[in-house]
């Protein structure tokens, strides 16, 4: 499609300023005095979306040293303007604040990038030949890994081994659901992981068998770990590749901070995230290679070493890498059957999903880690799992007494009733997925009953009422980083091929929606003193998108955004 001459001015203009653009200070510290008089750049005749409720709407902005030095009318902004200043007319584009996605693996999701693709995959056949069409370059004994595959779009049948036998031999494979609890092993991946009909579930966790008790290659929750344990490493170079790749796929959205969970799982390493910690992110540090803003969560069970970690070098590392907390599961995922609820799973009357992690050890681990000062995020999915959160955060105040302390609960899919205001009661974030209710619309019913997904399913207006902070993210790559989507999900909540919106009444105002992704999100890691709004002070992250007008854009969400830039400089294109 041929790009409008007002948005290919746009973007002339923008490399021009990128290729004069100021290098960073070389201060690597949060703390900031602006020098000298004139900005850098003046952003003019833009429609400006600040977040910040003091000034919601500017036309102007003036940025220098990387801030925002000031944001207003051009009236006011125009005595900034110098010499050797660069004014980018935007001739009435939208410019948000840079979007924060509150919840990626952000490594895996740049490993996935170059592995199978199976997102989308609408049949047993289609599976296959992606399969197949990956073989073709491995050499025997290399492993195929991949992932995305949703059973729901197929009509519900899983995979199985068999599957993939015949057209992987001589190759392990290992291909995780869209949701990352679950996962299909062929036959020689289980012969390695020593998987056979002997091998006992291992707790808060399932090997699917047969009729007959043999292994269909399916491993829920904590089995996967038998398989994680067998596939082969990535190399460091790998994952410094991966960071990249995931970076520049970011900015390409319009994300400028992530807060990346890791991709620790109850019964895996949390030595695995440590080394993403100093091979990848300090690596990238050191090389002046960091593209985005991070914030790290940390396994639970190194919550001691997260504290010293905090205690000799502060929460932040520099502008770029920031130390969230520590991260922990309660349950499993409703697509694979193993989220924790207070009634059965359809059709299934003894499964009412998975408990992943004793409670007294979530608990004990919970305290220490709030009583050293570290942030607390825990996945919880099933309205049990909800519940016994919200409890357990109960005997924590108890315990170490009321604080800011902003305790996250990851996902908070589906809620009992009065689940939602007690949220707001004990302070606590809502990290949530809006992109996730696109794949649980069709399925939610057929897993826990038409009722209780109705009343219970991503109810983001009952957040909000009852005075909960929501905090939007992707959870890529289980779904892909694309906030302009998520928002648009949140405002809509209408699946591909629905008429009409899934549960109306929890549906949320565009202003809500961009908050949850901005100001509110920074919130929700503690980063809103430096990014989340385009106000004085904080760091010059900022989007144009291709809308010309604030109706325009309100009337028709675009799909793409135009340019991303981070302390002021274009960092996408």
């Amino acid at each position: 499609m041929a790009m409008p001459a007002q948005s290919a001015a746009l973007l002339a203009a923008a490399v021009a300023i990128a290729a004069a653009a100021f290098l960073l200070p070389p201060s690597s510290r949060l703390s900031w005095t602006p020098q000298g008089h004139f900005a850098d750049m003046i952003l003019a005749n833009a429609t400006i979306y600040t977040a910040d409720p003091a000034r919601p709407f500017a036309g102007a902005m003036a940025v220098r040293a990387g801030r925002v030095l000031r944001v207003g009318a051009y009236e006011s902004v125009k005595e900034l303007k110098g010499r050797h200043t660069h004014e980018l007319n935007l001739s009435g584009n939208v410019v948000l604040p840079g979007f924060i996605d509150s919840h990626v693996h952000f490594i895996d999701g740049g490993l996935q990038l170059t592995r199978v693709p199976l997102r989308g995959v609408k049949s047993k056949d289609d599976f296959i030949s992606r399969v197949k069409e990956a073989t073709r370059d491995k050499h025997p004994g290399q492993w195929i890994l991949g992932g995305g595959w949703n059973n729901d779009v197929w009509g519900g049948d899983f995979p199985a081994a068999a599957w993939l036998d015949d057209i992987s031999p001589d190759n392990p494979v290992w291909l995780s659901r869209m949701d990352g609890h679950m996962g299909i092993a062929n036959s020689l991946a289980m012969k390695i992981a020593g998987i056979d009909r002997s091998t006992d579930d291992p707790i808060g966790g399932t090997i699917v068998r047969t009729a007959e008790g043999e292994p269909t290659g399916l491993l829920i929750d904590t089995a996967m770990v038998l398989m994680f344990d067998v596939i082969e490493k990535v190399s460091t170079h790998e994952r410094r590749d991966a960071l990249l790749r995931a970076s520049r796929h970011a900015l390409m959205r319009g994300v400028t901070t992530v807060v990346d969970v890791g991709h620790y799982f109850p019964g895996v390493s949390a030595e695995k995230t440590w080394q993403d910690f100093s091979d990848v992110y300090e690596w990238a540090h050191s090389m002046q290679k960091m593209l985005i803003r991070v914030c790290l969560f940390f396994p639970m069970p190194s919550w001691a070493r997260v504290s010293e970690l905090i205690g000799e070098n502060g929460r932040s590392l520099s502008q770029w890498i920031h130390l969230g907390g520590v991260k922990a599961f309660l349950d499993g995922s409703l697509g694979s059957s193993s989220a924790l609820f207070h009634e059965p799973y359809e059709g299934d009357p003894g499964n009412y999903g998975l408990q992943v992690t004793d409670m007294d050890s979530l608990l004990n681990r919970t305290l220490e880690s709030d009583k050293s000062g570290l942030q607390v995020a825990i996945h919880a999915i099933g309205d049990k799992a909800n519940d016994m959160l919200l409890d357990m955060v109960d005997k924590v105040v108890d315990l170490n007494g009321v604080k800011d302390r902003r305790f996250r609960i990851e996902h908070a899919q589906h809620l009992a009733p009065g689940a939602a205001n007690r949220f707001g009661k004990q302070g606590i974030i809502a990290s949530v997925q809006p992109d996730h209710l696109l794949d649980d619309a069709d399925s939610a019913a057929k897993k826990i009953g038409f009722d209780r997904a109705e009343r219970s399913s991503y109810t983001f207006r009952s957040l909000l009422a009852g005075g909960a902070q929501l905090a939007f993210g992707s959870d890529w790559p289980v779904s892909d980083i694309n906030p302009l989507q998520s928002i648009q999900t949140a405002i809509s909540r209408k699946p591909p091929g629905w008429e009409v919106p899934w549960i109306p009444a929890e549906r949320l105002s565009l202003d809500e929606s961009l908050k949850a992704h901005t100001i509110s999100a920074a919130y929700a890691c503690f980063l809103d003193h430096a990014v989340g709004s385009l106000s004085e002070g904080k760091y010059a992250d900022f989007v144009v998108l291709p809308s010309t007008s604030w109706d325009d854009f309100a009337g028709d969400l675009p799909a793409h955004v135009l340019a991303t830039y981070v302390s002021g400089k274009l960092a996408y294109p």
